[in-house]
Formats: C-alpha cells, structure tokens, sequence
C-alpha cells in the first residue's frame, strides 16, 4: 500500500535538486528558532510558529490579511510550491503546512525527515539568508473543515466521535501536568478529553531518521485503536503542533477524508471552567 496522497511529501533528494528552482520556496520551520541561523538549507527562508505565525496579543495565529502579507514578503505567489521542514520530527513544519492549507494554498509539501535526515546524509547547510522579490499574495477564506474549536470538540466528546490525544501516555493520564521547559504551555488540570485515546505522534515516525512510517504501518496503528477512515477525527496535544503532524498523516499519508486539528489543545481545556476531563 503506498500513501494516499505522496504528493504532499518529498525527499531530501528533491529538494536538493530544486533548492535554486524559482517555482519552489523551501521554509523552515522549528521549534528551537536558533537552528535556522545556525546551517539551513540552501535557498531557504524562515517561518518561527511563535514571532511569524501567531497573532500578536491573541491566542490565535495570523488573520487573512496578515498571512497575505507574510507570504507576499516571502516571496510566494499563489502558484508557488512551498515545501516545509523542520526539527522535530517536522512538528512545526507541518504546523505550518496546516495554516497554509487553513488559507486556501495548493502547492504544499512536506520534507520528509526534515533537519535530521539532511544533517544525516551530510547534505550542505548554509548560514547565507536568500532574499527574494516581494509578491502579491491572495488568500481564501479561511478552510474551517480542517480546524476545530473548542464547542465543536465538547460536542465531539459528547457524541462519542473519534478524538485522537497524541501527547505523551503521561500527558493523556494527568501524571505529567506541566511539560519540562515548556512554560507557555501550562495548564492548571491534568488528564485527557472524555472518549479521546492515546496514539502519540512519534509513533508515526521512524526513530532514527524522522522519516514517516509505510502507509501499511501507520494504518495499522490507527485503525487498530479504532480511528477509522469513515470517521470525523479531531486531534490535538498541547498547542496544536504535534496534532497538526497527526492530523497530515491522517489526511494526506492515510487518505482520511475528515480530519481537524484542534489548535486549542490541552493548554485550552484544561484551563477552561467547567471542560469534562478524564484521567
């Protein structure tokens, strides 16, 4: 069985030999900004999830008009190819392919492996930050088929619909309230969302590259806890970056049709009044 959508994935290998195509624009995305300035991919910009891409006193990310003006200043035009890696696991980078996609873009990538498989294969990293022509960019409207809210996730709780937890089983058990070195975030309850179960996203991954797992792997490790491809799934972590890696394995690499990445996340629920909560 091969990916359902392949894609929305390519290989180092590719974007070795598109680095310099002016119709692609490589981004990268990591959870530690310091990495980018350190070595990146030659020809690649940056995007921080925290200074780029959230708004800046909400608790939400860019609004249309902001996301226009990043992409324009980045150089992307509507028909770009953007490819997206990142550390991590590429938590971020398909974070960040998730807000593209909330935004109507079409050309959207994934490296598979991300920063580490490129360090691997002793692939060239280059401090030099490319500069290119500004465009103008158009967004859609925002595409809320693949983003839930916290109402439609109580409701999703109620009526027993697949809720898919990829923190940690310590996260999903209340046992490990407030993650080391992550104080932005805390939460003041532990435990998990009634009727959620616990696939943590690094078991989509291969350990030692970052690569994703076969499409036979990984629709084993769903389907066998249940999370169908018939279903409506939401899924969610934290803040929303590991569940948007789940979420692109789920629509892209797996097919489901109704997937939603619930960007709340934890350090929404479990600080809401009143937010039913398991342990």
């Amino acid at each position: 069985m091969t990916y359902a959508h392949p894609e929305y994935l390519v290989e180092t290998e590719w974007v070795a030999a598109h680095s310099e195509d002016p119709k692609v624009r490589i981004l990268e995305s990591d959870e530690d900004p310091l990495l980018y300035s350190i070595g990146h991919i030659p020809g690649a910009l940056q995007v921080d999830w925290f200074s780029t891409l959230q708004h800046p006193l909400r608790r939400d990310f860019l609004t249309r008009e902001q996301f226009e003006e990043l992409a324009s200043e980045l150089g992307i035009s509507n028909e770009t190819t953007v490819v997206f890696y990142g550390d991590k696991s590429n938590w971020f980078a398909c974070y960040a392919l998730w807000l593209f996609q909330y935004y109507g873009h079409q050309n959207l990538k994934i490296m598979n492996g991300g920063r580490l498989k490129w360090e691997k294969e002793n692939r060239p990293l280059v401090k030099e930050v490319p500069s290119y022509q500004k465009t103008t960019y158009r967004a859609k409207e925002p595409d809320k088929s693949i983003r839930a809210f916290r109402d439609e996730v109580l409701r999703h709780s109620n009526d027993r619909k697949p809720l898919v937890d990829v923190r940690s089983p310590k996260e999903y058990t209340g046992e490990l309230l407030h993650m080391p070195n992550y104080p932005q975030e805390g939460a003041t309850r532990g435990g998990h969302i009634p009727g959620a179960v616990n696939i943590p996203w690094a078991m989509a991954v291969n350990e030692a590259d970052s690569t994703f797992k076969s499409a036979d792997e990984l629709r084993t490790l769903y389907e066998d806890r249940d999370i169908k491809p018939d279903g409506d799934v939401v899924a969610y972590c934290r803040i929303g970056e590991r569940s948007s890696l789940t979420w692109f394995v789920l629509k892209y690499l797996l097919g489901y049709p109704n997937v939603r990445n619930y960007d709340g996340s934890w350090t929404e629920w479990g600080n809401l009044v009143d937010a039913p909560i398991e342990k």
